[in-house]
């Protein structure tokens, strides 16, 4: 079972740091929206590393959200982009 919750967990971290590097790559953003998905990605970085140091309360509370925010901040311009390149447009 600890098995299978690392793949996730690693496949969570591959899938947002792939989404963020597709993000930074786009030169129609303005460059602090580019680099905000992976700014997130290192904050969260640092705070998991937080555990070894012995601060693992504050890790568990802030890594795995921060996380998330940076997968949503990039799953959200991807999409921006793809609507804009098919030239429609969300409300």
């Amino acid at each position: 079972m600890l098995f299978v919750i690392a793949i996730i967990g690693i496949s969570i971290l591959g899938v947002t740091l792939w989404c963020s590097v597709h993000v930074a790559k786009m030169s129609d953003l303005p460059t602090w929206r580019r680099f905000l998905p992976l700014g997130l990605l290192v904050l969260s970085l640092a705070a998991s590393l937080l555990r070894a140091a012995g601060t693992p309360q504050f890790a568990n509370a802030v890594a795995f959200p921060l996380l998330l925010a940076a997968l949503a901040v990039s799953l959200m311009d991807i999409r921006a982009q793809n609507n804009r390149r098919a030239g429609t447009t969300t409300q």
